[in-house]
């Protein structure tokens, strides 16, 4: 039977609490990392019915895609909705972890989910990510201290790529310098010009760790003055991992498509709500799981035929329909959600097999109860 702490690595594996906006607040919200982990169940919301939920099922671990805490609290009394989620989890001991923000950009996350439950394919991100900053040392070294100088770049963690380390790459040549009145060069005579055989080496870093890598090199380098340079890379934008999804379906109208979106989501009082021609034809579809109208204006300049996302409001909803662009569909922010819940279970399920029970809850916790 897994540990808590092996189900967090795994969640966490496939999405990274470091992809997570800034403000949010994901990971391991409460539970012991050595208590072993026996049911698992998932939920949009760590509502109080869907933590009684899960301690009637005598679940050992709730995975939420919400914060239960997005803000910081000085403590979480029962007396407060929030606290009875937590007090209810803690009695049945029952942990809880969520998944929000790092879990919309992601592989295999909440946007790509909701695609596929549309039918949508050849998907690509509607923004793509951007990678972790990277740069480039180029440093010229005698061809005698070559090796210790690429050791020390290793060792401070340039030349990392994937799977890979201690990648660099050496080429041959010649280095000329003269020593000026005040230097002390290992090489050479103050005075006189010096031809000395290096090698130029090239690696790659993570941004971050410049001025360690820097600081390296100099203090593995011969020379009193080294020569090298470091250049900021351009992201490639190859990144499959991005926020929304865009793809494509069989041609249909809009009227339809909006039909097909009903069959395909969770039932809620909101429904789906359509902004266009009826008659419209429809084939390439962008979407965007939970709150979509910040991509307004990056889904206005597109050639998609119509955008699906939650929670448009009417003014930014107006002015962009009044730009003759694509047409809109919003759907209950829960159930366009909802569609990744299925695709986490199973895939925790073929990564620990029968040690893990997993359920998803289908307790609709969308707060519009009524629709006349």
């Amino acid at each position: 039977m897994p540990r808590l702490a092996d189900i967090v690595s795994l969640i966490h594996g496939w999405y990274p609490p470091a992809t997570a906006e800034e403000w949010d607040a994901v990971g391991l919200v409460y539970g012991d990392p050595e208590q072993q982990v026996r049911k698992v169940m998932f939920a949009v919301d760590p509502s109080p019915a869907v933590a009684a939920e899960a301690a009637d099922w005598r679940a050992d671990l709730l995975v939420v895609h919400h914060p239960l805490f997005l803000k910081p609290v000085h403590g979480f009394a029962a007396t407060t909705p929030k606290g009875r989620t937590l007090a209810t989890l803690a009695g049945a001991g029952c942990a809880l972890l969520t998944a929000h923000t790092n879990a919309d950009q992601a592989a295999g996350g909440v946007s790509e989910a909701l695609a596929k439950a549309l039918g949508l394919s050849d998907l690509e991100p509607l923004v793509r990510g951007i990678g972790e900053p990277i740069d480039k040392l180029t440093v010229f070294v005698p061809e005698d201290a070559a090796a210790p100088v690429r050791a020390a770049l290793a060792e401070a963690g340039a030349g990392r790529i994937g799977d890979y380390d201690f990648a660099s790459f050496t080429s041959h040549g010649e280095g000329r310098f003269r020593p000026l009145a005040g230097a002390e060069p290992m090489i050479g005579t103050v005075g006189e010009i010096e031809t000395v055989a290096e090698v130029r080496i090239e690696a790659v870093l993570a941004r971050h760790l410049r001025r360690g890598v820097v600081e390296a090199m100099l203090a593995a380098h011969p020379y009193e003055e080294p020569a090298y340079d470091l250049v900021e890379l351009a992201d490639p934008g190859i990144l499959t991992t991005g926020t929304g999804r865009v793809g494509t379906i069989p041609t249909l109208t809009l009227a339809e498509f909006a039909k097909a979106v009903a069959d395909a989501l969770p039932e809620t009082q909101h429904g789906v709500r359509v902004a266009g021609d009826p008659e419209r034809t429809v084939r390439k579809v962008a979407v965007c799981g939970g709150a979509g109208d910040f991509l307004l204006d990056q889904v206005a300049g597109s050639d998609v035929d119509v955008y699906l996302t939650s929670d448009l409001r009417h003014h930014p909803a107006a002015e962009f329909m009044e730009k003759n662009g694509p047409a809109l569909v919003d759907v209950a922010h829960w159930a366009a959600e909802w569609t990744w819940l299925p695709v986490v279970a199973a895939r925790l399920e073929e990564a620990l097999g029968s040690d893990v029970d997993t359920r998803v809850s289908t307790l609709c916790t969308d707060p519009w109860t009524m629709r006349l």
